[in-house]
């Protein structure tokens, strides 16, 4: 089996989870670290219109295809690459072109709902949860909702109190008890980070 660190990141939605994966990225040699992004795996809805698929409760565990992201990581463990699937947040759709994927030494995961899977848990040499305040975590989603994924401010805001805020209070928050090492702030925090970084490049020297 090819010697892979894994390395899960989990927490709310605009907790500061892409910033400590970017942050965790540069500190190694681009040859040495490769992500996988939960996002990546949602499910996709062709039978579906436009309007149909946007009144969909994209925060619940069944959204994704989980089931493809474990086979996926077990893959990448054994030395093999992998054709991950490709997401579009404008389209609400998965496009039909895929993304090939190395093996690599470290296998960095995020996601709000990583932690929820007991499969992906198992799968994961480290658990890392970035904790945000509430109010911090909506005015991020509502920026990037509107500036790259061409959302008004109201559908970002009805989403928010119909599906992300009740969900993450029923599975995101509660997967916190089984993270290894919790970062408030998440990449923004540059002493958790530069700590996070020292303990993973021990985890590989040790391996």
């Amino acid at each position: 089996m090819f010697d892979v660190t894994v390395i899960g990141v989990a927490g709310g939605t605009g907790s500061g989870k892409s910033t400590l994966v970017r942050r965790l990225q540069e500190a190694f040699a681009e040859d040495e670290v490769v992500t996988l992004c939960h996002d990546y795996y949602y499910k996709g809805y062709k039978n579906l219109t436009y309007e149909e698929r946007t009144r969909l409760n994209y925060d619940h565990p069944q959204s994704f295809d989980t089931e493809m992201m474990v086979e996926h990581i077990r893959t990448l463990k054994d030395g093999v690459p992998i054709e991950r699937p490709v997401y579009s947040f404008v389209e609400h759709n998965r496009l039909e072109e895929t993304v090939r994927v190395m093996p690599s030494k470290v296998l960095i995961i995020d996601g709000i709902l990583i932690f929820e899977n007991k499969q992906l848990r198992d799968l994961m040499d480290m658990k890392v949860y970035v904790d945000t305040d509430a109010d911090l975590r909506l005015a991020r989603r509502l920026l990037r909702d509107v500036r790259e994924r061409g959302r008004t401010m109201e559908s970002v805001v009805e989403q928010y109190i119909n599906t992300v805020k009740p969900m993450h209070e029923e599975f995101v928050e509660p997967s916190k008890k089984y993270a290894d090492v919790i970062i408030p702030e998440g990449g923004f925090n540059s002493v958790a980070v530069y700590m996070l970084i020292e303990n993973i490049k021990s985890v590989i020297r040790s391996k």
